[in-house]
């Protein structure tokens, strides 16, 4: 017993109680807000569909590092091999690719319909949006554009 009367086990049930109730409403919040929805949040989402295809563009080598869907116009600012790639590519005229981008050790030799270096760290995989053919692949050392969520504001 406490000096207020009540026991100390009762407190500590009280209090574990509390805490279960307060965790139990904070996740249904939380989960209300993810709620009903089956992608990432990100305008980019549609092109998760075109990963077999970009997997094979390097042949399996390298990790994951983002998707990204890119109107042409953004493209232009950040890689013309890419640009003239999805420019050049037959069928209805592109406004829109999606890149897939890889890190690990690259070659004109180990990607698929390769453009830019003869060796990187990065390859970038182009589809075509919305049918995720395959364009082309750049070769670079660098990352030419951003491929994370918190870089979003950019496009």
């Amino acid at each position: 017993m406490t000096a207020s009367g009540v026991p100390i086990r009762s407190r500590r049930r009280l209090a574990a109680g509390a805490l279960v109730v307060a965790l139990l409403l904070g996740g249904s919040v939380i989960g209300g807000c993810t709620a009903g929805r089956s992608d990432l949040g990100t305008g980019s989402s549609v092109c998760y569909k075109g990963l077999p295809t970009a997997v094979s563009a390097v042949h399996g080598a390298g990790r994951l590092k983002g998707v990204r869907l890119v109107p042409l116009s953004t493209l232009r600012r950040f890689t013309t091999d890419l640009y003239h790639a999805a420019r050049r590519a037959p069928g209805p005229r592109l406004t829109h690719v999606c890149l897939v981008a890889f890190s690990g050790h690259f070659t004109a030799t180990t990607v698929e319909k390769h453009v830019g270096r003869q060796r990187g760290t990065l390859a970038v995989v182009e589809l075509g949006y919305p049918d995720n053919r395959l364009l082309a692949t750049l070769v670079v050392a660098r990352q030419p554009l951003p491929f994370s969520h918190s870089s979003i504001g950019l496009f």
